[in-house]
């Protein structure tokens, strides 16, 4: 149970009223919910920014990690879906999918205008009908993502003409939305 501080503090003497108001006439007026006070919205705001800077600084830590595939230890190297699972699972505890079409299914769309850190961007760089690649947008159109054999742990940019052709979309894993929605 949270304790009455600031403006909770200064709203119980009216709520106290609205109480005596309601048992003295048995009904009780219709009012609006009260708004969400300004540390109510920082806090939910800072709580989420913790857990996308948590991904994101944790994945930093991999860059120049090898890539493996089917690589899913640092020690051992990454393959995409292999750090991605890593990163949310040590990050933040986060238990995603084995593969990125997996993860892809599992996470809900979001524009492009849309991406914050932390979000997962999605690939084909198989072929044209399945994802095939996943990275963790950053900000400003970049991403890090474990890429291809002969290369490591590495930020990219969506704007560049490998990643732009084969861009198929974004989505939050629906823990991390869950954790938006309730702050």
């Amino acid at each position: 149970m949270r304790s009455l501080t600031g403006a909770d503090a200064a709203a119980f003497p009216a709520l106290l009223a609205r109480q005596d108001t309601v048992a003295a006439t048995g009904t009780a007026a219709v009012e609006p919910p009260p708004a969400a006070t300004a540390a109510d919205e920082a806090e939910d705001v800072a709580g989420i920014t913790d857990l996308r800077k948590a991904l994101i600084a944790m994945a930093m830590k991999l860059r120049d990690t090898r890539y493996v595939r089917g690589g899913r230890d640092p020690s051992t190297g990454f393959d995409c879906s292999g750090f991605v699972r890593y990163v949310f699972a040590h990050a933040v505890g986060m238990q995603l999918p084995t593969n990125s079409a997996a993860q892809f299914l599992a996470g809900l769309k979001v524009k492009r205008a849309d991406m914050k850190p932390g979000d997962l961007v999605f690939f084909r760089t198989s072929g044209k009908h399945r994802v095939s690649h996943v990275g963790i947008y950053i900000s400003d159109g970049r991403f890090i993502h474990s890429p291809t054999t002969g290369k490591s742990v590495e930020i990219s940019s969506l704007e560049s003409g490998y990643w732009a052709k084969r861009f198929v979309g974004a989505k939050r894993p629906e823990a991390m939305a869950m954790a938006a929605h309730n702050g």
